[in-house]
């Protein structure tokens, strides 16, 4: 027999199945969206925001963190990252993983490292996808999640260098 109650955890329903003493408990497979919102996580922003920032400090483009978790249960947070080549795509990788390591968040899953052109590293919380510029033109994940709201991210640097001016050699 299922039946649904009310979740402790993010304000959403639990989908329970009751046999006998057994009780099996799905956390969070069903929410209540207009009667109870659930945004990212403290958490989630934060890995998101340092998995941004590493990003760009390995000079990815197109960073977009897009808050995922009215829609999907299994995360909640999007990083999306392009860069120009299959190198610099790892490269991006491995520092948003040293980086995300050092705030004692540890991969799930990597996908996609050997090739090189769509790496995804699941952090539970928040899922980085970096890819090359032609699999983010073909594939517009921004696009498919168009109607989750994007959470601002600046890149720290490219604050500092709008004040700069180009010396003349």
């Amino acid at each position: 027999m299922w039946r649904l109650s009310p979740a402790h955890s993010r304000g959403g329903l639990v989908l329970d199945r009751l046999r006998g003493a057994a009780r099996i408990s799905l956390e969070s497979t069903i929410r209540l969206r207009e009667d109870h919102p659930v945004p990212a996580s403290e958490r989630a922003v934060e890995l998101a925001l340092a998995a941004a920032q590493a990003a760009a400090d390995k000079l990815a483009v197109d960073i977009l963190l897009l808050d995922v978790s009215e829609q999907l249960v299994i995360t909640d947070v999007f990083v999306l990252a392009s860069a120009p080549s299959d190198r610099q795509v790892k490269a991006v990788v491995d520092e948003v993983e040293d980086r995300l390591r050092g705030l004692g968040a540890k991969p799930v899953r990597r996908e996609g490292a050997q090739e090189g052109r769509w790496v995804l590293l699941d952090f539970a919380e928040v899922v980085v996808h970096v890819q090359h510029e032609q699999e983010r033109v073909f594939y517009a994940l921004e696009r498919l999640w168009k109607d989750c709201p994007v959470i601002p991210f600046v890149d720290r640097d490219a604050e500092r260098s709008v004040g700069r001016t180009q010396v003349a050699p």
